[in-house]
């Protein structure tokens, strides 16, 4: 392939080839798979304070009818391009199928630095946008549900809903033509640190696996694994996070100014302290300063975590990196030359399109919620709880010994919303990487993560195809 015609969506069509000759499905049946159905690029103008008037472009992408809704993020970012938004979109089919989320593939992108702007301009943007989408129908809870991506937040995500409810009066299930809102306009809990447990669910899993871990020369479990974490965004600071509360130890942190290394571990709540207060996560107390982020990438560790963009391990850099685990936070973090010389070496590569999809996962839930109009949890949470002081009494009847008030309420304890959600969720990542595993182990001919989610997506969205009538 030419340095022209190489792309981040070539790269996922490659993935998915390379996974096609795998399976027994028809060429046409493949192409249908691997190709966008609708890309709606549009341009509109954000007025400025002094008067002039600047033209955004800005796009969506609906990559797979098979189900519906479609269902992606959109990203505010100065780098956002249409190939760009048909990968992401072509990945969340791929990791919808993965996790069993009933949901197509879709994603859209706004091409604005976000940071330059103030919230008012952020605003115009956000409902502008929506109105573009309603326009040609490319939004609605059983149509498109966007989410938040790199750039955006609850608080767009709020102003969608917002808009599309002006659009849309009367409309019962309005809340769900968006999710990732704040939990008080008809999100949930769990959501916002969702993708980042699910990336510690994913790595528990794998690290279960003894025979892997032996292959690695690692031990089992999380615990006393040395993790190097790329971005302290949402994604990043939760992974750190619940690692690090797994018995993992943080030892470097890479954001764009650079990275930051302690061997005997950091704290990413305190970084993230300190980069608030001094714009940079530089010079943060007892750690050694890293100039360029990418050099963080190849400190000797178990486990490296990209959660920043794309293409951060390429060809350039894949012979130094020394982790023997690379768990994917961010979507198409490792080109496919990178991940040749990788797998050469006996790296394990934890791809993304499974091990980021806890976001997409909880978003599902919170669509359910708001098509169901009641809150997880509120119908049977006092039942639960009625039902545990009863055994607790027989157990006390049966035994003599009565429980004191503190046993009392650790055991007593009926499941509220995030209880369900991480629930949901750990059994959903769990379920998802067996399937995963049980293919690549069972098809010796497939010596990677990657290319056995890949055939397990695949397989999933051609059998929905068949079952449509669409391909014989």
């Amino acid at each position: 392939m030419s340095a022209q015609d190489h792309s981040f969506f070539n790269d996922v069509v490659r993935h998915v080839d390379r996974a096609a000759a795998f399976t027994k499905h028809a060429s046409g049946l493949i192409e249908q798979i691997k190709q966008c159905n609708s890309v709606y690029h549009f341009q509109f103008p954000l007025r400025q304070a002094d008067g002039s008037v600047e033209v955004l472009s800005a796009w969506r992408v609906e990559h797979s009818h098979h189900k519906l809704p479609v269902k992606g993020g959109i990203r505010y970012s100065p780098g956002v391009n249409e190939d760009e938004v048909k990968a992401l979109a072509a990945l969340m089919t791929y990791k919808c199928a993965i996790v069993n989320v009933p949901f197509g593939g879709g994603k859209g992108g706004v091409c604005i630095d976000p940071r330059k702007y103030n919230a008012d301009q952020l605003e115009r943007v956000t409902r502008r946008y929506t109105h573009e989408l309603a326009k040609k129908n490319f939004i609605g809870p059983g149509i498109d549900v966007p989410a938040p991506d790199y750039g955006t937040g609850e608080r767009e995500m709020a102003w969608i809903v917002d808009t599309y409810m002006a659009l849309n009066p009367g409309q019962l299930d309005a809340l769900a033509c968006v999710t990732g809102k704040p939990v008080t306009q008809g999100g949930i809990r769990g959501r916002r640190e969702a993708t980042g447990r699910g990336l510690y669910y994913a790595l528990r899993e794998v690290c279960l696996q003894v025979e892997d871990m032996q292959r690695l020369g690692l031990k089992t479990g999380v615990e006393g694994k040395r993790i190097v974490v790329q971005g302290l965004g949402n994604v990043g600071f939760h992974a750190a996070k619940f690692c690090r509360e797994g018995g993992a130890t943080i030892i470097a942190i890479a954001e764009r100014e650079g990275a930051i290394y302690n061997a005997d571990g950091l704290n990413e709540d305190d970084v993230s302290h300190h980069r608030a207060e001094t714009g940079s996560i530089l010079n943060f107390r007892g750690t050694a300063n890293i100039a360029s982020t990418l050099d963080a990438l190849e400190l000797d560790c178990d486990v490296l975590i990209p959660a920043a963009l794309e293409n951060q391990i390429t060809k350039a850099n894949a012979d130094r990196i020394k982790a023997r685990i690379i768990l994917e936070g961010a979507n198409g973090p490792t080109t496919p030359e990178a991940e040749e010389v990788l797998l050469r070496k006996g790296t394990l590569i934890i791809p993304d399109l499974y091990a980021n999809a806890g976001g997409v996962t909880v978003s599902y839930f919170e669509w359910l919620k708001n098509l169901s109009h009641v809150r997880f949890g509120r119908m049977g949470k006092r039942y639960q709880e009625s039902e545990d002081r009863r055994m607790l009494q027989a157990i006390e009847i049966a035994t003599g010994r009565r429980f004191s008030e503190a046993e009392r309420a650790s055991l007593v304890h009926g499941a509220d919303e995030l209880d369900i959600v991480n629930s949901g969720l750990e059994e959903t990542m769990a379920v998802a990487y067996q399937e995963i595993r049980e293919i690549r182990q069972g098809r010796p001919e497939i010596r990677d993560l990657r290319t056995a989610a890949f055939v397990n997506a695949i397989e999933k969205v051609a059998r929905s195809y068949m079952e449509l009538g669409i391909f014989p």
